[in-house]
């Protein structure tokens, strides 16, 4: 049996052993995330590809924290420039949908499109994979963007407005590992079933850190009425899909980031004093 001179000789080693072994997982996940999730040009070492993407699910929302922050930048600098409130936030969310190339606003279109106007499951699946966007999707990435934009230029300032957008990026990336967990592929293909399930823990993990990131960015009220607005509607558009088509896909997530993103921003701005 090792003496206590032993382990205590023997403990800073392991704890950088084991630091380094926590900093490479978190940076190998991290840029697996990144590039899923966005249209950066991430580098990815020989063995990053072969990591499943729900393995990396515990990055989502630092991704999101990245992609918020440029956001907030445009709008930021959108006020500098003296331009209307609603011009400076329609500029950062055109920046946040830049960045990640429109995937989730891609998806939430497809959705509207599907659950609009198919008649059967079939129906839904086969209109959600059509590439074309139809009225139902048209409309519904208006009152989106239309709805977060307005949002965001009734904040008290700028900057209380780039914070919102920054913490309403990630966790609404937050919430979609735990989406991943709980709701069943709709289909047996596709870009969904082909990321897998993430285990509960990475779930629990991504949603903990969004949780974390929202309530230092948005504040303790707002950020609770905003995490609570978001969750409700992630929740919705996740029970939507059971009863249309039987689970989630890629498009469904995508639906749900946007849901939580419009909600969380429409109720923290709601909230009377930041």
């Amino acid at each position: 049996m090792e003496s206590w001179e032993t382990m205590l000789e023997t403990l800073p080693e392991q704890a950088r052993k084991y630091w380094g072994e926590f900093k490479s997982s978190w940076w190998r996940e991290l840029k697996v995330a990144a590039a899923f999730l966005t249209r950066l040009p991430v580098p990815l070492g020989d063995g990053d590809g072969a990591l499943p993407l729900s393995r990396a699910v515990r990055a989502f929302p630092v991704v999101g924290l990245g992609v918020g922050a440029l956001a907030g930048v445009a709008l930021y600098l959108g006020f500098l420039l003296n331009l209307h409130p609603l011009a400076s936030a329609l500029a950062g969310l055109a920046v946040a949908a830049a960045v990640t190339g429109a995937l989730h606003e891609d998806g939430l279109a497809d959705v509207a499109d599907g659950f609009g106007g198919g008649a059967t499951k079939e129906d839904k699946l086969a209109v959600m994979r059509d590439s074309r966007i139809g009225s139902y999707g048209v409309l519904a990435l208006i009152f989106s963007i239309g709805l977060k934009a307005a949002a965001l230029a009734s904040f008290i300032g700028p900057g209380t407005a780039a914070l919102a957008l920054i913490g309403a990026a990630a966790a609404s990336r937050a919430a979609l590992p735990l989406a991943m967990h709980f709701l069943p592929p709709a289909r047996q293909d596709g870009l969904s079933h082909g990321a897998g399930q993430p285990d509960r823990g990475h779930a629990l993990t991504a949603a903990a850190v969004g949780l974390a990131i929202a309530w230092m960015l948005f504040g303790l009220t707002p950020g609770l009425a905003a995490l609570l607005a978001g969750s409700a509607a992630v929740v919705f558009v996740g029970w939507l899909a059971l009863r249309q088509i039987g689970g989630q896909t890629g498009d469904v997530l995508g639906a749900q980031q946007q849901a939580f993103e419009t909600a969380a921003l429409l109720a923290a701005a709601a909230v009377p004093v930041w």
